[in-house]
């Protein structure tokens, strides 16, 4: 459960990481590509997407023309790891990207953001949110194409506030695929959705 917590907040931020880069940054098409692979199918034409310049400088790849925010895999980091978002999380998006430039842990980063949000310096939702998070590994994925095999796809439903008491929903899964709640009555509480793994 420790290991999931991790990797479910991990990926809930949606925070590019600040190291250098290692890899070879691929090109922007090859970058959206990928990043579509966490977007539905419906909006991923108009998505606005994040990325990284030749430089690993992290910016616009493309602007968007719908409600979906995506971001592009991190080339510095093992592993694919792209995300999709509704654009209503974007200021809560933008400040963890924000901190997480000037080092802040990331533990710090929650306790600011829970604070600026009570206090109504950062905007949240006000309906639930989505943000899907697409996972794999980088022998299962072709660099040339932005394609791959064997990846992970789970869902994440912002809904500040929220509780187990106010959802109905447990605090852990109990069973494949059941949502539960993470952050309860935080300004970061949301619904994950985790389906099974083939």
């Amino acid at each position: 459960m420790k290991k999931l917590l991790i990797a479910s907040l991990t990926a809930c931020l949606a925070i590019p990481a600040v190291q250098a880069q290692t890899s070879p940054v691929p090109m922007a098409d090859i970058q959206i590509k990928t990043a579509m692979l966490a977007a539905p199918s419906d909006k991923q034409a108009g998505a606005r997407v994040y990325g990284y310049g030749a430089d690993g400088e992290f910016k616009v790849l493309r602007e968007g023309t719908n409600d979906l925010v995506c971001l592009a895999d991190d080339p510095s980091i093992k592993g694919i790891n792209v995300s999709c978002y509704h654009a209503s999380l974007e200021p809560f998006m933008a400040r963890g990207r924000e901190m997480k430039m000037e080092k802040i842990p990331t533990k710090d980063i929650f306790d600011k953001r829970e604070a600026e949000a009570k206090a109504g310096k950062l905007k949240m939702p006000e309906s639930p949110a989505t943000l899907f998070s697409y996972t794999g590994k980088d022998e299962d994925y072709d660099a040339t194409k932005g394609e791959m095999k064997d990846g992970y796809l789970r869902y994440v439903v912002y809904i500040p506030y929220a509780t187990a008491e106010s959802t109905g929903l447990p605090l852990k899964p109990e069973g494949p695929a059941m949502p539960w709640i993470m952050h309860p009555g935080t300004h970061g509480a949301h619904i994950m959705i985790n389906p099974p793994k083939e």
